[in-house]
């Protein structure tokens, strides 16, 4: 049986062929540089790499400024095509890409059966973007790392705090979540309250990201309560729409990269 799940979003959200994945991945990484210290966490928006992909690359750029590598991944982003309660893991094995199979830490996972948010839900996982978008990101940038991935449904800030507490017991373990902004305003519209959004953010006012400032913002929220028990800060890196990159202004999405020290 195969326990591999298969990219959804190759040859849409990104390139499909090996060769223009790595060509594209490695321009994005090269034009956000910089000698930013690797952070413990990460915000990064999950649209299409033309869109998106400048904005999610000034978060992932600071990652090769760590003196050691990351060991594991956990990854959570906002379920698109699945409604459930709580927060789905996965049971394969490993997440494909055309760069490679990335390995899931099952002993990680399974030790989150202790939380009643935590259920297996391949369904959750098996045509979601968010989480997906995010791996040609970590395969050029980390050797070997293992994957914790977590599709967010209807959840709480406070359970997604829990299995942060959980898995984030060591320093080798990067944590990803995967939001873009606002959806479908006017240019003016979506800097306006994306600004405002990204300053909860960096004020870690995690109880104030409501549903319209963010699609992840369950996971964002979380991440920010997170923060703000261990003393964490957060910083933006960047932040645009999609009529700044590759889309009209009548109608963007908006996009906000941020790294939590």
């Amino acid at each position: 049986m195969d326990t591999t799940r298969q990219p959804a979003g190759a040859g849409s959200f990104y390139p499909a062929d090996k060769l223009d994945l790595e060509a594209s991945v490695d321009e994005l990484l090269h034009a956000a540089h910089t000698d930013r210290k690797a952070p413990r966490a990460l915000i990064v928006p999950h649209a299409g790499y033309i869109y998106s992909g400048p904005v999610a690359a000034a978060g992932y750029a600071c990652l090769p400024n760590r003196e050691t590598p990351f060991n594991r991944v956990v990854l959570l982003g906002p379920a698109h095509h699945v409604a459930f309660r709580g927060l789905a893991a996965s049971s394969a094995a490993a997440f494909a890409t055309p760069l490679g199979d990335v390995q899931l830490d099952q002993d990680a996972i399974r030790g989150l059966a202790a939380l009643p948010q935590v259920r297996f839900l391949d369904a959750a996982h098996q045509l979601e973007h968010s989480l997906e978008v995010q791996l040609p990101f970590l395969q050029r940038l980390l050797d070997d790392f293992s994957l914790v991935p977590l599709v967010v449904g209807e959840a709480t800030a406070e359970e997604v705090f829990a299995v942060l507490e959980t898995l984030c017991n060591t320093p080798d373990t990067l944590v990803v979540v995967s939001s873009d902004l606002s959806h479908y305003h006017s240019y003016t519209t979506a800097a306006r309250m994306d600004r405002e959004t990204s300053d909860h953010i960096e004020r870690l006012e995690y109880e104030l990201i409501e549903y319209d400032h963010a699609c992840g913002r369950t996971p964002v929220s979380g991440l920010l309560y997170y923060a703000k028990a261990h003393g964490m800060t957060v910083t933006t890196l960047d932040l645009r729409n999609s009529g700044d990159t590759a889309g009209p202004k009548d109608q963007v999405v908006g996009y906000g990269a941020y790294v939590l020290y």
